[in-house]
């Protein structure tokens, strides 16, 4: 028997899409407001989900608090309130601050984190209520 369990943490944070080498009109073609140069910011909700099978005598894959804490210290305590492009984080220098690319490094600093057996499923991060990506560890 597999058992996926999900845990939702929010945290907000600023980022700006550019592309260096392009002009500032190029930028503003392709990334429209998302090119501000003051940045702009999102209430994200982040939701992993871990997957195995429920230990025998506690009946629960993780013990949810656990899991909670994990996903607070590792990332919202990092990346909440602060400037994705500019301030200190896990996240490269060189990468687009995208709902996609987050996903993956949000992934990449989670999983050394989630305690056999117990396996990373999904990591979904929703953006806006209409822009969330999903990242399955492919």
């Amino acid at each position: 028997m597999v058992v996926y369990l999900t845990r939702v943490e929010t945290f907000n944070a600023a980022h700006r899409l550019w592309v260096n080498e392009w002009s500032e009109a190029q930028n503003l073609a392709v990334f429209g407001k998302c090119a501000n140069k003051y940045f702009h910011g999102h209430n994200y909700e982040l939701s992993v989900t871990i997957k195995g099978q429920p230990d025998p005598l506690f009946g629960w894959l993780m013990d949810a608090k656990v899991l909670g804490n994990t996903i607070k210290t590792q990332i919202c305590d990092v990346l909440d309130h602060s400037n994705l492009n500019l301030d200190e984080n896990f996240l490269p220098k060189d990468i687009q601050i995208t709902t996609e690319n987050l996903c993956y490094y949000i992934w990449k600093q989670l999983e050394p984190h989630i305690p056999a057996p117990c396996r990373l499923h999904c990591i979904k991060l929703q953006e806006t209520s209409k822009i969330y990506a999903e990242y399955f560890g492919e």
